[in-house]
């Protein structure tokens, strides 16, 4: 499996931001360490053995996270987060909640990530909120990825599967982390989002995800 060159002295999986400290890596594949020469005495301890593989999609999975970073899978019930079929009457977009997507420099200069410079110009966008779940991440067609928020093109921070958005049958929007390299975070909480872990938003609430982007939520208006 190819590795790149982690700045701070790690071989990481992904060629943007390390998936152990989160630096930057800029895709500079790291060169293959020399065998080590067996010691004349065998070592007390074994070698540990390679990251075990995701049953779903086959991608190195780190131990101690629930979900594989590239597909969602739940190392603890065996599922993966799907999206259920729309109701037969789709949702009028007047009545829709709707998400602003921005660059956030306060929220980027909290998060200091290593490496990375924040954008010269960065527009803001709006965007539709699907029931019942909105993916956030980065598309990839080699990693089988295409979330409905994609940042691919907006913040190299954000996770393939970040975190996810579902829309409760009380009608309360909630926010998961997928076992995210970044983290997510709500608001001004000082505490991120740990891997599955969920919370309950209102309108005006804030995720932060990836190096500098801030999605708020906005409730249809009447």
């Amino acid at each position: 499996m190819t590795t790149y060159a982690c700045p701070k002295g790690h071989a990481s999986g992904t060629d943007d931001f390390c998936d152990e400290c989160g630096a930057k890596i800029g895709g500079v594949a790291a060169a293959p360490l020399p065998a080590a020469s067996s010691p004349a005495t065998p070592a007390a301890t074994p070698a540990a053995g390679p990251a075990a593989a995701c049953p779903n999609c086959g991608a190195p999975h780190a131990s101690g996270l629930r979900f594989c970073e590239d597909c969602g899978y739940d190392h603890s019930t065996g599922k993966v987060p799907t999206l259920t079929a729309p109701p037969a009457v789709a949702t009028p977009v007047a009545g829709r909640w709707r998400a602003t997507i921005a660059a956030d420099r306060a929220y980027f200069e909290e998060n200091a990530i290593e490496g990375v410079e924040f954008p010269a110009t960065a527009p803001s966008r709006e965007v539709d909120l699907p029931a019942p779940q909105v993916r956030i991440g980065r598309r990839s067609s080699s990693k089988g990825t295409d979330p409905e928020i994609d940042l691919a093109d907006d913040d190299p921070g954000v996770s393939h599967s970040h975190a996810l958005l579902t829309l409760s049958v009380d009608g309360v929007w909630l926010v998961s982390d997928l076992g995210s390299t970044n983290g997510t975070w709500v608001n001004d909480e000082q505490q991120q989002l740990s891997a599955g872990q969920t919370r309950q938003l209102k309108d005006g609430d804030q995720v932060h995800v990836g190096a500098w982007t801030t999605i708020t939520l906005h409730a249809p208006t009447s």
